[in-house]
């Protein structure tokens, strides 16, 4: 099953995305088949560079940041790539890209990737439009997260919707392109064993961990102004919440899956000054240690410049108002200088109404869900079994039942979500991408309990590179009688 031909032109194409993930992407699927032949790829950079060193440089790229690399398909990967220096800020240099794209013509529709600041969406487009470089099926592709707060949001995506139909605009999550966050859809709606359990009638409350081993890695400056609020829970955790958290979709049509999505996000309730104190917790890294090797706190950090009362951890809890959600809390964790690279979902049902088993183990009473998104995706789901032996009596023993992708589907390479990402913005398709509303009303709540952050002016709680997070973080979720995943 290939993919429809195009001209993809990569702005930014020699900077770190590009780089470690957009070309090694765009390779994998041209060593399976699923690149046109007649698929051509442009690569836009402001460095003056000979189009023999720009490919040479790609390769180098694809070296290091690719596996199954092969020479000939290396070699006739390269092929398709062309290279043209074009300084984006200047708007009398895109009449070169209309002319490339006249003098080596062969009719494909244009992509446009935005592989840059954001602040460079807006000039693009309009030198774009200007120079006559985009038609009605023009398609491009941003990256989120679009804008700091609402206002610039609405200000980017006003500046994308001038040129492109809303249609065309692919906004990338690139979570949303891991095969785990895919089969959310399929176990929640092909399984109708989970189908029906999935709401506050069988389930007790949802935790959802994005963790990072590393610190900021040279982007203090950016990070700074973010925090991971803006740069974490706003682009990717709320997108895995309304996937856990939405009704059924009529199809799975693009606009049904995400108007489902937008109903989640507008049944969220704001974390008012009253409640901050009970449902979130800001913290800060301190000097510690990762692997064992000692790493500097978020102020010592090479780059840092001065105090900061910058987030690089959150936890909250999270509230839906709506019929199928009410009373069932949401506990959100992600943060850098973790103990470890892991982003994983746990749903915990509900025990059965009357416990007949030993007393001391009730506590095992109540079946979880384990969705593992990173390192190792897959699911797990823990039963309770009777423990083997003739001493044993009736006690119970806690196990899982596990779906290990690279284990269950060893004879396929699982892609990485920046391939699939591709390969449906060129074939057109919208599903795996995020809507103007979504991002919108996913910046009013986060605006809202920021102002309100602002308001109490607390100050991140610290703790040590290499921990879960400050102790405050285990003290909000043990005041509902719970505790995370990995304390229990």
């Amino acid at each position: 099953m290939g993919s429809p031909a195009c001209d993809l032109v990569l702005f930014g194409a020699m900077g770190d995305l590009a780089s470690k993930k957009l070309f090694p992407a765009l390779y994998q699927l041209h060593r399976v088949g699923l690149l046109a032949d007649e698929t051509r790829i442009l690569a836009l950079a402001r460095r003056d560079l000979s189009e023999t060193e720009a490919r040479r440089q790609i390769g180098q790229a694809l070296a290091e940041h690719t596996d199954h690399l092969e020479e000939d398909q290396l070699a006739s990967f390269l092929a398709r790539v062309a290279y043209l220096q074009l300084d984006f800020s200047k708007g009398d240099e895109y009449q070169r890209l209309r002319e490339w794209h006249q003098n080596n013509g062969n009719g494909n529709p244009w992509i446009f990737y935005y592989a840059t600041p954001p602040g460079l969406y807006g000039p693009i487009t309009r030198y774009l439009a200007e120079a006559d470089c985009c038609d009605t099926e023009t398609r491009v592709v941003v990256e989120k997260p679009i804008g700091h707060d609402l206002a610039s949001s609405r200000e980017l995506n006003d500046q994308l919707a001038v040129v492109f139909r809303e249609e065309h605009i692919y906004r990338i999550d690139h979570y949303l392109g891991k095969e785990t966050v895919q089969n959310l859809i399929a176990l929640r709606f092909a399984n109708n064993l989970f189908a029906s359990q999935w709401d506050q009638n069988h389930i007790s409350h949802v935790e959802i961990t994005v963790a990072e081993s590393v610190g900021v890695e040279g982007r203090w400056a950016y990070f700074n102004s973010a925090g991971q609020l803006r740069d974490m829970v706003q682009s990717h955790v709320l997108q895995l919440l309304c996937l856990l958290a939405m009704d059924p979709p009529s199809d799975l049509s693009p606009d049904s899956i995400r108007d489902e999505k937008v109903k989640v996000l507008k049944a969220l309730l704001p974390l008012s000054r009253q409640r901050i104190s009970t449902h979130l917790v800001r913290g800060q890294y301190t000097a510690g240690s990762s692997d064992g090797i000692p790493v500097p706190g978020y102020l010592e950090e090479e780059d840092a410049e001065g105090s900061s009362n910058t987030e690089t951890f959150i936890a909250l809890k999270a509230e839906i108002s709506n019929w199928r959600w009410a009373g069932v809390p949401f506990y959100i964790r992600t943060g850098k200088r973790l103990p470890e690279k892991r982003s994983e979902i746990i749903v915990h049902f509900k025990p059965a109404p009357h416990y007949i088993f030993d007393p001391d183990q009730e506590h095992l009473a109540n079946n979880k869900l384990i969705i593992r998104l990173q390192p190792d995706e897959g699911m797990a789901l823990q039963i309770l079994t009777k423990d083997q032996g003739l001493s044993r009596g009736m006690r119970l023993r806690p196990g899982p039942l596990e779906l290990t992708f690279a284990e269950a589907f060893e004879d396929e390479r699982i892609p990485d979500a920046y391939e699939r990402l591709l390969l449906e913005v060129i074939k057109g398709n919208q599903y795996l991408f995020v809507r103007r509303d979504e991002v919108e009303y996913a910046w009013r709540w986060v605006d809202q309990l920021l102002a309100n952050c602002e308001e109490c002016a607390s100050h991140p709680k610290r703790y040590a590179a290499g921990t879960w997070g400050p102790v405050a973080s285990i003290a909000m979720i043990t005041q509902d009688g719970r505790s995370w995943y990995d304390d229990a």
